[in-house]
């Protein structure tokens, strides 16, 4: 399937709140700080606000809340693969985006035949500490060699300004996180990357 080119990353519902309305397809809700009913509650609501604008929510980590909130697609991290029931989650009907960073982790992500396959950090990033360097370009050009139709995600350091070059190296997504979250303004940030990416 053709995924939205954009694919902005929030850590909260107030930032769908302001910023599914100016075209953004595709969000991810990573909460790391949530658990329980208050974490399904948010979920649920970023569902809604997803709904209403006819983008499509990815949830991340948290798969037994998905399922539980009716939602269609969920990211694991290749320690969530450590834990997460695949099989229910496909029972579901949920698909599946998986995080990669070497060869042994692209395979062990293709054996749960992924809908999309997240490559990163292409360059270097500020969001979290990672044992992994960055990647660059031709890794990215590699992974879409390898991978073939399924989408393949460039996340990692990602800026509109670096958004074309991971498009010319196979990228079919481009995923950004703090050139949104930390811009001074980042209502005109995502017009920018929306245009960018169209």
């Amino acid at each position: 399937m053709a995924l939205p080119r954009f694919y902005p990353i929030f850590d909260n519902t107030e930032w769908l709140r302001r910023l599914l309305p100016l075209g953004v397809g595709l969000v991810q809700l990573r909460i790391k700080d949530l658990s329980g009913e208050t974490l399904k509650q948010q979920i649920a609501l970023a569902q809604s606000l997803c709904r209403k604008t006819g983008a499509i929510l990815v949830v991340n980590d948290h798969w037994q809340a998905a399922i539980d909130t009716g939602c269609d697609w969920v990211h694991l991290g290749q320690e969530d693969l450590d834990t997460a029931d695949i099989p229910a989650i496909r029972r579901a009907g949920i698909r599946l985006g998986v995080s990669t960073h070497d060869h042994a982790e692209l395979d062990r992500a293709l054996s749960h035949d992924p809908d999309y396959v997240a490559l990163g950090p292409v360059y270097p990033t500020i969001l979290k500490k990672m044992k992994w360097h960055e990647q660059g370009l031709e890794k990215v050009a590699e992974w879409k060699r390898l991978i073939g139709d399924i989408p393949l995600i460039a996340i990692g350091g990602m800026s509109v300004e670096r958004a074309q070059g991971a498009f010319e190296a196979g990228a079919d997504v481009v995923s950004a996180v703090t050139d949104i979250t930390l811009n001074t303004d980042p209502e005109a940030r995502v017009r920018q990357w929306i245009e960018a990416t169209k």
